[in-house]
């Protein structure tokens, strides 16, 4: 479950947003076909659509970057309020807190995460903090025997339902539209992901990264070029898809424009789902567009370890979007970070 709010129900300029605790997305460009009506979301090229008929709306969520996506059956009900009923009756245990997760996928690969939640009333708030990035924003209640966390933000559904096993432990189910995987969390106040500047680095014989790829606009870009000469240069690896890597696009684009004076660059090497020239200049003009980025940002490939291989060989793999290196005023590679931690992390953002 997710809360959609109208702020104009008047075509062409309502907005809608979907809701997740502080998490305000916008969607524009609302439209009517036929009977349907379309909600895009333009930052990862998916759609809500659905007919409008007694004060609900059902229909369905589509990928578009999808061919044929079968899309993911959705009902929208005007006048709810709450994303989940509230059970009315105290929890066994209080959520709030740090808790070490580890997250058990339906092949038995296991990953330890860190849970960060915040308790007000029945009200829970907070995220999950991977090696990769963040769960962003989840938002929710408790129940009887535990507590219940959702989330939608235009990618992927997410649903987290635990059970308290005594105050300090609990187990459950994290669910999106791909997969379901089991979670065993114990309250750990001292948890901790393993040191993001360890998961990647150069691979022996190298000390830099060269590269000479195109923006949108076909000019071809590279490292030696006069505009970074001298300078600091942070590369940002990114996908205009991936929800963590727009978290700290939003970071950089006003850091940039307090910094850049001093000597600093920053280049965005973008890994997009197709290698499509016309889907690329539509999906990263939308993206430069949207947050007004006032660097370079580069087609460096379509995702995965193939590709990132060819465009940055020196680096010994990619493990994370976004994953960030700095380069220093010679061109030599000094820290390679792994992930962002986003808004929804608090003290770590």
């Amino acid at each position: 479950p997710f809360l959609m709010e109208a702020e104009n129900s008047h075509l062409p300029d309502a907005v809608v947003y979907l809701l997740n605790g502080p998490e305000r997305v916008p969607l524009k460009g609302i439209t009517f076909k036929g009977d349907t009506i379309v909600f895009p979301i333009t930052s990862y090229d998916t759609e809500l659509r659905g007919v409008y008929t007694d004060g609900q709306i059902k229909g369905n969520f589509y990928r578009l970057f999808l061919d044929n996506d079968p899309g993911i059956p959705f009902k929208a009900e005007w006048g709810r309020e709450k994303r989940f009923e509230t059970s009315g009756s105290p929890a066994i245990s209080d959520p709030a807190g740090k808790w070490e997760i580890l997250f058990i996928s339906e092949k038995g690969d296991t990953t330890r995460n860190v849970g960060i939640f915040n308790q007000e009333d029945e009200r829970i708030t907070g995220s999950v903090l991977t090696s990769t990035g963040d769960l962003r924003f989840l938002e929710g209640t408790t129940t009887p025997n535990g507590f219940q966390l959702s989330a939608f933000s235009g990618l992927s559904p997410y649903l987290m339902e635990v059970v308290f096993n005594g105050e300090d432990s609990f187990t459950g189910h994290f669910y999106s539209s791909r997969s379901v995987t089991r979670l065993l969390g114990t309250r750990n106040e001292a948890a901790e992901l393993v040191d993001p500047y360890s998961l990647t680095w150069l691979r022996e014989g190298y000390d830099r990264i060269e590269f000479s790829l195109p923006n949108i606009g076909g000019k071809m870009v590279s490292l030696s070029d006069e505009k970074y000469r001298n300078k600091v240069v942070i590369l940002s690896i990114l996908g205009s898809w991936c929800p963590n890597c727009l978290d700290e696009m939003e970071f950089l684009v006003p850091w940039y424009r307090e910094n850049q004076s001093r000597g600093v660059e920053i280049i965005g090497l973008a890994f997009e789902r197709k290698d499509d020239p016309e889907y690329v200049r539509k999906v990263l003009g939308q993206l430069i567009d949207r947050y007004k980025i006032p660097y370079e940002i580069l087609f460096a490939g379509t995702t995965g370890a193939e590709s990132t291989a060819k465009a940055l060989p020196a680096l010994n793999k990619i493990s994370s979007y976004p994953t960030t290196i700095y380069i220093d005023k010679k061109g030599e590679v000094r820290r390679i970070h792994t992930g962002f931690n986003g808004p929804a992390t608090g003290q770590y953002y």
